[in-house]
């Protein structure tokens, strides 16, 4: 990985979608709680945000890429 690659903010949401589907393969995104989610979210190693910026909206647009990126 680059170490200039661009840092992901939670705006970012199908390129988070992506890295959690390469980073959590075995997980079905159906199923996750927000809580975890917005865990995995900030534990990603190119994600650079804070956690304030994150509300529910913003989980659940990322569950559903998710999902979208998992079919």
């Amino acid at each position: 990985m680059a170490t200039d690659q661009m840092k992901l903010k939670w705006t970012d949401v199908q390129e988070i979608a992506i890295a959690l589907a390469d980073e959590y393969t075995d997980t079905d995104p159906r199923f996750i709680n927000f809580v975890d989610l917005r865990n995995w979210v900030m534990a990603l190693e190119q994600f650079d945000d804070t956690p304030e910026r994150c509300g529910e909206k913003i989980l659940e647009a990322i569950q559903m890429a998710w999902i979208e990126e998992a079919l």
